[in-house]
């Protein structure tokens, strides 16, 4: 009997599988680089790049195509738009950009502070600080609303690029105890690194510059010795050894540094990709590899939509639901009653008390069969 658990992973070969971002300082050319990765991956109607709260990158770089998210309500309404039409709307749709992380978890913090004080109406609070019995549980929410909703878009095969901004920071070494400084992102640290154990690749774009001394005469007094810029170059780092420069990747081999290039990007992730998938022990080509991911990945997708279609639950429209079947119950006939619990027993609920567990596809149909 062959075992029940346990399979052999395969090394997927479209880059745009991967879960990839690209941190930097204000202006360095971070959403203009995602806009051109996601066009030459994906192409035009390939990808969404979402412009998040008070960001307003995207201003700057024609013909890019985005939508504004100025609230945590509209990013709900893209995911379920998103979702729920996969299969027609989005049927293209391969990676979205979150432009930006720092944002994005800007503008969830209200939602969890709304729904602290929806569930617990005695004692509302004004703070994320205070939600959910404080001690960072309020904090906590904010990354599992956050990743959930990025998941039900991966959940339906499309997958994420976030852009994040970045700052310096000081860091003490936990063996010898010196500071040391890092760049890193300009969030709170528990919001970040929820989302760093996620990505494949993290590249961080900084400004090298290169500084010579120069001794400048003074008109009183001795000379001063001050440093000139002499040079200056955009790259972006995958892996710092001397971990001053907070990038990762879970590809051991990928090159540590480029130049803040578009083509050089995509190189750096298609060599490192090439590599991991030349150490399996099965030979297969990449344009073999290639066309049977492509291929069972659709199957997937088809899967994945069909599933989430009758697993999804909309809390909001649940309850609006749920006031409809109730004012329209006491006049059901007792074939439609019958018809009715037999839909509550397909879905696996038998009241409608706890709205945010029931299927919305399940209350839906029930509406339907009250009209």
């Amino acid at each position: 009997m062959a075992r029940k658990f346990g399979k052999k992973n395969v090394i997927k070969i479209d880059p745009l599988a991967y879960n990839v971002g690209l941190f930097g300082q204000s202006g360095v050319g971070k959403t203009t680089l995602a806009v051109e990765y996601c066009e030459k991956l994906a192409g035009e109607d390939g990808y969404i790049l979402l412009n998040i709260g008070r960001e307003d990158g995207v201003d700057a770089i024609p013909d890019a195509i985005y939508e504004n998210i100025p609230d945590w309500e509209t990013f709900e309404e893209f995911v379920d738009d998103v979702v729920e039409n996969r299969n027609t709307d989005y049927k293209d749709l391969k990676i979205v950009v979150f432009d930006t992380l720092d944002e994005l978890f800007r503008i969830v913090e209200p939602e969890v502070i709304r729904l602290h004080n929806k569930q617990h109406p005695e004692k509302k609070v004004t703070s994320i600080k205070a939600a959910f019995g404080g001690y960072q549980a309020g904090e906590d929410k904010a990354v599992d609303l956050v990743i959930e909703k990025i998941w039900e878009l991966k959940d339906v095969g499309v997958n994420f690029l976030v852009v994040g901004h970045t700052k310096r920071r000081s860091q003490t070494d936990v063996v010898t105890g010196e500071e040391y400084e890092t760049l890193t992102a300009k969030m709170a640290s528990k919001y970040f690194e929820s989302i760093k154990t996620k990505l494949h690749v993290l590249g961080v774009a900084s400004i090298d510059r290169s500084i010579e001394k120069q001794r400048v005469k003074q008109k009183i007094g001795n000379d001063k010795i001050v440093g000139k810029i002499t040079g200056e170059s955009r790259i972006i780092t995958f892996r710092d050894d001397n971990f001053n420069i907070d990038s990762k990747s879970r590809f051991t081999e990928i090159i540590p540094e480029i130049e803040l290039d578009v083509e050089q990007f995509i190189e750096a992730i298609n060599d490192a990709i090439k590599k991991a998938h030349d150490k399996q022990k099965n030979k297969k080509s990449l344009s073999e590899t290639k066309k049977e991911q492509k291929v069972a990945k659709e199957q997937e997708i088809k899967k994945a939509v069909e599933a989430n279609k009758r697993n999804r639950v909309n809390s909001e429209e649940n309850e609006e639901l749920a006031d409809v079947i109730k004012s329209k119950f006491t006049k059901a006939t007792d074939e439609q009653k019958v018809q009715i619990k037999t839909i509550m027993d397909e879905y696996g609920f038998s009241n409608f008390k706890d709205t945010d567990t029931i299927p919305t596809e399940a209350l839906r149909k029930i509406v339907d069969l009250l009209a």
